[in-house]
């Protein structure tokens, strides 16, 4: 069986670091004082695997094998990697950003013993989104961290906007790449089994993201959102097109992520109501479930959060695809020897070239950063959206 450092692509000196800390902190251990690091920050783009990082070196903490750590097969490495050892926490944000009490929370966890393992572990994904006063909660527990205890971040880079200066200066730094297309496309054809022109497909158009290409390569919605989000800037050309264009790109990422919770919305409501008594007969049920308003209403903003979230993300890789289809306009414009973003696309690139200058190709591209930051800030999809159509539609 294959090795935990195995599911990383194309991370082979951050696999040689990771396996090497691990065989340091085994032997530490093994000491009477040992220098590991108690706390690590992953960073590197979308699709590169840092939390997959992260999860493996937690296995290969916990690892059992006598031999070279994350062996992949020991008990500790599967339920690791199963999201089920009892020393391992993961914290994987649904909502908008991690509040201060469940930051609060998690410190206190992480200040156990361990029970079964060696050492307490809670990697932190999208640590990005901690706020003000959870980054403050978290920094006590990172400065002064229990003998036993590792946390382990992950955030898209070191800057301030995504991860605090102090947090940073205490953690270990492991920076991921960007996989290849050859090493993505070997991934789909070895272990999902892919046909190697889907798996070539994929890989080429995915931006060096491993998830986004097997999603491309085996669900329909996904490349027809993705030709939808592409299709935006042809609209933006034609007169009252575009606006409606955003709209309808707006309302699909809605509904996908109306689609993706909807059943999961209803079982934690189902599961919350049974809890509290709901579809009993007795002489309190009815009493008890009143009295649980709080508690269906807290579930329901937590819902919300989620959705608003998981439309966001939706948005966002539209809008990340769009800037990729002008970027490669103004690099056939500007005669640059480069990589395309969506070589499947060479149409419609060199409509676009051949209708926008440099400049208005440019400053698409920055409006449509522009727009993804809006949205970041709390601006509402639609304005924001329509804001960028209004500068796509300028451009000549």
């Amino acid at each position: 069986m294959a090795g935990v450092f195995d599911r990383l692509v194309g991370q082979q000196a951050v696999e040689a670091e990771l396996t090497a800390a691990a065989v340091a902190a085994r032997r530490g251990a093994a000491a009477a004082g040992s220098s590991m690091s108690h706390s690590w920050l992953f960073t590197g783009p979308p699709g590169s695997g840092r939390s997959v990082a992260a999860l493996a070196f937690a296995a290969a903490l916990q690892c059992t094998d006598p031999g070279t750590p994350g062996c992949g097969h020991c008990r500790a490495c599967t339920t690791t990697m199963a999201g089920t050892h009892g020393d391992v926490r993961r914290v994987i944000p649904e909502g908008l950003s991690i509040s201060v009490d469940e930051m609060r929370a998690i410190v206190q966890t992480a200040a156990r013993r361990p029970s079964t393992g060696e050492w307490q572990v809670v990697l932190i994904e999208d640590a990005d989104r901690l706020g003000e006063r959870a980054s403050n909660a978290l920094l006590k527990a990172v400065e002064e961290p229990p003998a036993k205890t590792v946390f382990l971040l992950c955030a898209p880079s070191t800057d301030p906007e995504d991860v605090s200066v102090t947090i940073r200066s205490r953690c270990r730094h492991i920076h991921l790449v960007t996989p290849g297309v050859e090493a993505i496309a070997q991934v789909l054809r070895e272990r999902d089994g892919l046909a190697p022109d889907v798996a070539e497909w994929a890989a080429s158009i995915c931006g060096g993201h491993v998830g986004r290409a097997r999603r491309l390569a085996t669900d329909v919605g996904a490349r027809d959102r993705r030709l939808q989000a592409l299709g935006l800037a042809d609209a933006a050309a034609r007169a009252g097109r575009g606006y409606e264009a955003a709209e309808e790109l707006v309302k699909a990422a809605e509904a996908d992520a109306v689609s993706m919770s909807a059943e999961r919305d209803e079982r934690e409501t189902e599961e919350l109501r049974t809890a509290l008594g709901g579809g009993g007969t007795g002489k309190g049920a009815a009493g008890a479930l009143r009295g649980s308003v709080g508690a269906l209403k807290d579930l329901e903003r937590k819902q919300k959060s989620r959705r608003t979230r998981s439309s966001r993300d939706s948005l966002d890789r539209a809008l990340i695809d769009l800037a990729g289809l002008y970027r490669d306009a103004l690099a056939v414009r500007m005669g640059a020897s480069v990589a395309p973003t969506h070589p499947d696309m060479a149409n419609d690139v060199a409509k676009l070239a051949n209708r926008a200058s440099p400049e208005g190709l440019l400053r698409s591209v920055e409006a449509i950063l522009e727009c993804r930051e809006a949205i970041d800030l709390n601006v509402k999809p639609k304005f924001a959206v329509a804001a960028m159509v209004a500068t796509l539609s300028a451009a000549k």
